[in-house]
């Protein structure tokens, strides 16, 4: 099974989440799974895995959507959009296998799949706020970095700005 076929179930299984009592829900896995024809003993395993390491990082996950959607708590956000975001969230902050620009475009394509006529602008906005708030940070860091001890060619400089850094081009004087 392809990887984009074992975040769908680990997808589905977060929506189960949304409607179930955590009682319920290990009843709920064994009917999903039991329902699966075919499933090989290694995809399962990594979709339970998954699924519950999601579940275990889901306070923090929640604070940081709470931090970044401006006006939306997840309380209010579609269920289906919110399922997406917690689980590329997931991948961009504790899954170190999922590159960045995978993790948002299977989240776009879970909302849009699943979601209705705005999911998948509404996902792709709130995670690409998330993603560009971690180079942010880290070019806010940036700072402390010293002058570099050769000459920067004429025709580009560095500069800090607001927290982010920018490349210059200078043009060359003539």
């Amino acid at each position: 099974m392809r990887r984009r076929e074992q975040r769908e179930h680990v997808f589905k299984l977060l929506f189960m989440t949304e409607f179930n009592s955590t009682e319920e829900m290990p009843g709920q896995l064994s009917f999903y799974f039991e329902g699966m024809d075919e499933l090989e003993e290694k995809d399962q395993d990594y979709i339970q895995e998954k699924y519950g390491q999601v579940l275990e990082h889901l306070p923090e996950i929640d604070a940081l959507l709470e931090g970044t959607s401006k006006g939306w708590k997840t309380k209010r956000m579609n269920r289906v959009d919110l399922t997406a975001l917690r689980l590329a969230v997931y991948e961009l902050k504790f899954d170190g296998e999922v590159p960045v620009g995978v993790a948002i475009n299977e989240a776009v394509e879970l909302a849009k799949r699943f979601g209705g006529e705005t999911s998948g602008s509404f996902v792709n906005g709130i995670l690409g706020k998330i993603a560009n708030g971690g180079e942010e940070a880290a070019a806010a860091d940036a700072e402390d970095i010293k002058e570099p001890e050769e000459e920067i060619p004429a025709k580009k400089a560095f500069t800090h700005s607001e927290g982010k850094i920018v490349v210059v081009h200078k043009r060359e004087e003539r």
